[in-house]
């Protein structure tokens, strides 16, 4: 099956990209008959899914769902634009947001609610369409926009560029002197065209699992 056959992983297409991927790497096929399957991580397509992103740039994943809770507890389960841009700095501040992130946070939902950007047109677009749309926004480059196309529009060939568990586990079952640097990383998951977001999904297991 190819990459224009399958717009958004499910359940099935996960499995068949994971096969394929198998077949084709034994690095990838080692940490799916140690570890199973990986999980159809996914999240919400939305705002708060791009918040949350954005949170996680650069730290580590509970410090960031800590700040995004904080938020979320302060917005009463109702975390809309307009809801972000009526805390002040301070606000942001004790939630856990630095000053560069609370910005990043406005500029998203100025963005949204001017309707200058809108996140439902996303899913009609190609990746590459769809990653460009988040770009415009200052504050969301192409890990935050790749992250979201992988994880809530669920695209199955996008390929996180720069994240570190990937780089980590890639030196890992590769069995790399050390951690590979981005574009070496990048080249290597050339070979796993169309799935690189299954290759991902199979990488971020096994860093994961500490194996």
């Amino acid at each position: 099956m190819h990459s224009s056959a399958v717009n958004t992983l499910d359940h099935n297409s996960l499995r068949i990209g994971i096969s394929v991927l198998s077949n084709m790497d034994s690095d990838l096929a080692k940490v799916v008959e140690q570890l199973g399957h990986p999980p159809l991580w996914s999240r919400e397509p939305g705002f708060g899914t791009l918040i949350h992103i954005i949170l996680e740039q650069q730290v580590s994943l509970a410090s960031a769902q800590s700040a995004f809770d904080k938020l979320n507890d302060a917005a009463g389960d109702e975390l809309t634009p307009k809801t972000f841009l009526s805390f002040s700095d301070s606000n942001l501040k004790e939630f856990g947001f630095s000053r560069q992130k609370a910005k990043y946070g406005r500029e998203l939902s100025a963005a949204l609610a001017n309707e200058t950007l809108s996140l439902d047109t996303l899913h009609r677009m190609d990746d590459s369409n769809a990653r460009d749309t988040l770009m415009d926004i200052k504050g969301i480059g192409p890990w935050t926009a790749n992250i979201y196309l992988l994880m809530a529009l669920l695209r199955p060939d996008v390929w996180p560029s720069g994240d570190l568990a990937v780089k980590k586990a890639i030196g890992d079952i590769k069995d790399l002197n050390e951690t590979p640097g981005t574009e070496e990383a990048d080249e290597i998951a050339l070979q796993w065209k169309p799935w690189r977001a299954v290759a991902t999904r199979i990488l971020w297991h096994h860093y994961l699992n500490g194996s």
